[in-house]
């Protein structure tokens, strides 16, 4: 059931009228439950029992840990959670990339082996409940939460339907809290919910969806294309990218303010940072975190010396990079994203040149460019094809009339991917365009409403897309 479908339209209205009709808290609990687990059958029916078996492990463990009084036992619940939490995300998403890689090196010595790949689905939304439910578990284990008594909170906890597919990463302490009191529907709350859940529409039909036709005829056509397009195509999926992720995040923090939910934010203009360490900073915002409170501190953070930073850094990127896909490309990533957070520590934080203002531009265009490097190594999983095209971007070539050839080529790329700058910048100078949009008064959010309902029926690339992360 994607987000830009008439399916959610119709599921959603029904249930804000179910939700809106129901007055006790638990009953309305009840309902948002059965609601979130249809919500998921719709999109992955075989793979319901998962998400489970993740919700009794932990709310089972977050319980013993809690009560345990040896440490011992504690780890022991601890191990238990994470053996059931990581086992599963283990075995859907890694196990052909483990059998692949060993096949690999296997033959490459010579050796012939069996292996083979296995029939493998990956869950839709398991590396985001998963990671939802070892949060919790953490969070009691060392002490900055105390479990729940109601296994149904905790279930609606996990599977709420806003976030259940693609995030943002919530954590109990954010979210359980809210859910002490009968969730009421408010018209200031549907206005901003509502201002959100166009505004991601718009971010995905009309920007990602339109770009992602040249992205992929690009990437997937052969190796003669000069610098010049590849960095076009590299922009362009920068901004398919921003927007997919940012458009659902957008519509699923709409959805829960309109039923009077908060989530915290996923994105701050991201390409408005004027170094690596800021990127992360805002993009992604709800797995920075995690991976910061539950893998990098853990490591021991920045507390045991530079070289042991930069070794930390490093693992929780690599490892980070391979939460977004069992291939070796994202772990390439991965680790390029670590080792420029690690330069960024070294080299540039601790100067004072370049302290202006007026450096500013400068900064944010050179980590622009980083980013897409970045990107193009997300989007490659050809290692050959990744060579031959980080070749092209270190060493340009390209003729005078590659510029005009692209814009003969593509205008309507061309020009929604000035319009897309043109907005963003407007946005990040105005704040955030979307509560700015909902703050109007009445006639004038009505004619925003108007005009999104027209750009999203002229724009739309004519086919439903799927949102990149939900293969994540």
């Amino acid at each position: 059931m994607l987000f830009n479908s008439f399916h959610y339209v119709l599921f959603f209205i029904a249930v804000l009228i179910a939700t809106d009709a129901i007055r006790r808290r638990n009953f309305q609990h009840t309902f948002l439950l059965i609601a979130s687990y249809y919500f998921y059958w719709a999109f992955s029916s075989h793979y319901v029992l998962l998400v489970v078996i993740s919700t009794l492990t932990d709310f089972y463990c977050g319980k013993a840990i809690f009560r345990a009084t040896d440490p011992r036992t504690k780890k022991f619940f601890l191990s238990l959670s994470l053996a059931a939490q990581l086992g599963l995300l283990g075995y859907f998403k890694y196990t052909n990339f483990a059998i692949d890689s060993a096949k690999a090196a296997l033959e490459s010595l010579g050796v012939l082996t069996g292996l083979h790949h296995l029939d493998i689905v990956l869950p839709v939304g398991i590396s985001f409940y998963t990671f939802m439910s070892l949060s919790y578990t953490l969070d009691i284990y060392f002490g900055r939460f105390q479990p729940i008594d109601s296994l149904r909170t905790f279930a609606l906890y996990l599977t709420f339907f806003p976030h259940l597919v693609a995030g943002p990463i919530l954590r109990a302490s954010e979210f359980l809290p809210q859910l002490r009191s009968t969730l009421v529907l408010t018209w200031k709350n549907f206005r901003l919910g509502f201002t959100l859940i166009l505004y991601g529409l718009i971010k995905k039909i009309v920007f990602a969806d339109n770009l992602s036709g040249f992205v992929q005829e690009t990437f997937a056509g052969e190796l003669t294309q000069d610098s010049l397009i590849i960095f076009f195509a590299i922009v362009a999926f920068a901004i398919q990218i921003y927007c997919d992720f940012s458009g659902y995040t957008d519509i699923a923090i709409g959805s829960a303010k309109v039923l009077g939910l908060t989530f915290p934010g996923n994105f701050a203009h991201p390409y408005f940072s004027r170094n690596i360490s800021e990127f992360w900073q805002r993009w992604h915002m709800s797995l920075s975190r995690w991976l910061r409170d539950y893998l990098y501190i853990p490591l021991g953070g920045n507390r045991k010396g530079k070289p042991r930073q930069y070794v930390n850094l490093l693992t929780t990127m690599a490892l980070g990079g391979l939460w977004h896909g069992a291939s070796w490309n994202f772990l390439i990533w991965g680790l390029y994203q670590g080792l420029f957070l690690a330069a960024h520590k070294s080299l540039l934080a601790e100067r004072t040149f370049m302290t202006s203002r007026l450096w500013d531009p400068f900064k944010i265009l050179f980590t622009f460019y980083v980013t897409c490097i970045g990107w193009l190594i997300f989007i490659l999983s050809d290692l050959d094809k990744l060579v031959f095209y980080l070749k092209k971007m270190l060493f340009w070539e390209f003729t005078p009339s590659s510029l005009d050839s692209f814009v003969e080529a593509h205008p309507q790329v061309v020009l929604i991917m000035i319009v897309f700058f043109i907005v963003h910048t407007i946005s990040y100078w105005a704040g955030d365009l979307s509560r700015v949009f909902a703050g109007l008064r009445v006639p004038a959010w009505a004619t925003y409403l108007l005009i999104s309902a027209v750009f999203l029926y002229l724009f739309a690339a004519g086919q439903q897309a799927s949102f990149i992360y939900f293969q994540f």
